[in-house]
Formats: C-alpha cells, structure tokens, sequence
C-alpha cells in the first residue's frame, strides 16, 4: 500500500507544512496531493513542493476542469514535471456542481460527462504529441468554431516534449463516469466507495477495463483512496469535530435540485440520514443539521480513536478495499508516522 498525504485547500491563507511533506517523504510517503474550489488553486503548491522534494510524487485532487481549457491543464502539468524532475506528476480532474462551475467559473455546466471524456481525450493527444492537435467532441472542439468563432483556428502541436507523461486520474463516483474512468485514465480517486459496495464499483471499472482493450486491468491502473485520521483517547470529541464538514457539504455544498456530496452519503448507503441532513440545512438549521450526522458514519469515514482502535477498524474497513494507494488527512504528526508503520513503511 502506498501512502500520500493531503495539504489543506480551503483556507484563507496559504500554509504548506513543508517539514511534514519532507518527512513523509523520507519515510516512504508515495505522494503529496493538493485541490482547488475558489480560493487558492492547486498547482502553484506543488511547483513550490517540487522545489524542496527529491523523489514524492505531486497529485492534484482534484483540480477543476472549468478552471483551465484541456490544453493550458497539459501544459501546467507537463511545465511542473519537467520542473520536478519527470515522472513524478499526476493530474487528477474533477467536475463541481454547476453552482461553481456557472458560478465561480463562468464557464457553461452542459453535460459533464462528456465534457469530461473530450477533456481527458484532448490532454492525452496534447501529451502524445503524434501530430497537430484535432478534435471533434460533443462539448469541446479543436480548432474551436463555435459562437464568436473567427473561423481561423489552427491545429498546433506542443512545443514541450513529454518524456515522462503526467498521469491522469479522474475523481469520480457515479456508474457512468465510473466507467469512463477505468477507459480513459492511468487512475481513479474513488468518490463514495465503501466496503459494502465495493463489488458494485469495481464492476464500473472493470466494464471501462473492457472498453479500453489492450488488456487493460488493474495491474496498469491505480486506485488512490482518501482517509482522515485522528489519534485520540476522546472519539465522541472527534466524531463531533467532524459533523460540521460533512453538513456543509451534504446539506448546502450544491444546488437543492443537484448535490454531489448528498448523493454520494446515498451510496454509501446512509440515504436517510443524507436527506434529513440536506432538509434542516436547506432550513437554515445548521446546529440541527450537524447534530443529525450520525456517529457511526463518521466512523467509518475515517480511523479515530487510540492506535489499537485504528488498527482494527484498518482491518475491517479498508485493508478490503482495492485501493494501491491511500491519502492521509491529518494534523497530527504522529498519524503520519502511525500509518507508515501500519501499512509497512517502517518497522
């Protein structure tokens, strides 16, 4: 099991725990990943990383596709990989609510899906660099020729080579983009995933297995899960301290008629207590909203408690999960070093 850590996004300021980063990497730590909503973005970091790093690798997780075209995302990544070294660069691509993407980004929602398929399709052209550029997708087009167009657009090639390509994951959770994921992507960064419904979607992915051919299958694709991890003596303290994020994002992070995070809870099984969730917060019933988190769905998001108590719920909850490698999100020094002796970094 490889281990990566996550760097904190959603703040207002930018604070990157280089001595942390620089640690996991001398004990093993595979990867450092970053993300993006509306406030700081997510590959400014990891340029500044790679200067004070040798070998960990930079993910973003994920990076927003109304952000950036197809082909400014292929250069920043292939600019960062040739910075750092090469080899070491994974872009890992998501889709926000339409709130943001309309909202924040001021680009159209359409159909997310398929702009995502034209998007993956156009960096992996952009990186192979086998000709001039050209595609012709239902949401993005190359040379561009839709309203407003000049009509003189021209197929280019990238100047930058790419010896050592980044790699691209998807995040993603529902059966279709599920599916697209394991036809596309060298990687998955799984959106709802739990051990009881984890046949369910490793059916989506071995569908887009088939759909890719070439033999495709797990051996060539990497499964990048995401764990909060807190050692303490005081779980209800901790299971409390984790109610407020998951409230927001079920009950007010998405439009009433389409929210991502809801819809996530539902599959993961906990579908009444995401609806009541989503109602009070819809109401303005904050402190209700949080209080309807239920305990047991904190635990199993994520390993709280003293490290014998971790280490069981490692057992029953993740060690079956297919994942080649696990994202660590924590403050504490010490869950770092705790999970590298778990899973085998150190003795």
């Amino acid at each position: 099991m490889k281990l990566g850590l996550a760097v904190e996004y959603a703040a207002r300021g930018v604070d990157l725990p280089m001595e942390r980063i620089k640690r996991c990497e001398e004990i093993g730590y595979d990867s450092v990943w970053t993300a993006e909503a509306y406030g700081s973005d997510a590959i400014t970091p990891l340029a500044f990383i790679a200067a004070h790093t040798k070998r960990i690798r930079l993910g973003t997780g994920v990076i927003q596709l109304a952000a950036r075209t197809p082909a400014m995302t292929a250069m920043q990544l292939g600019t960062l990989d040739a910075l750092a070294g090469g080899g070491r660069v994974i872009g890992g691509l998501g889709v926000s609510g339409p709130q943001i993407v309309e909202g924040w980004y001021g680009a159209p929602w359409g159909d997310p899906l398929e702009r995502m398929r034209d998007y993956v399709s156009i960096m992996k052209k952009i990186f192979a660099r086998d000709g001039p550029v050209v595609h012709d997708g239902k949401e993005i087009r190359l040379p561009f020729d839709g309203h407003g167009s000049a009509g003189m657009g021209k197929p280019l090639k990238s100047i930058l080579h790419f010896p050592e390509r980044p790699k691209i994951y998807l995040g993603t959770g529902a059966r279709n983009s599920v599916i697209m994921t394991g036809e596309l992507t060298d990687g998955w960064l799984p959106f709802g995933m739990r051990r009881h419904n984890v046949d369910l979607f490793k059916s989506w992915l071995e569908e887009g297995f088939r759909r890719a051919g070439n033999g495709k299958g797990y051996d060539s694709f990497e499964i990048q899960g995401t764990l909060p991890v807190l050692v303490t003596e005081d779980i209800k303290t901790a299971f409390q301290a984790a109610k407020p994020f998951v409230a927001l994002y079920v009950g007010g992070m998405g439009h009433p008629k389409l929210n991502f995070h809801k819809k996530r809870m539902i599959r993961e099984g906990w579908g009444d207590a995401a609806e009541r969730i989503h109602e009070l917060f819809s109401a303005g019933k904050r402190d209700e909203a949080i209080a309807a988190v239920p305990d047991e769905y904190i635990d199993e998001s994520g390993l709280y408690g003293t490290p014998d108590r971790i280490k069981k719920q490692w057992r029953a909850n993740y060690e079956p999960l297919p994942y080649t490698g696990l994202t660590v999100r924590s403050e504490q020094d010490e869950a770092f070093e705790m999970m590298a002796e778990l899973v085998g970094l150190r003795d």
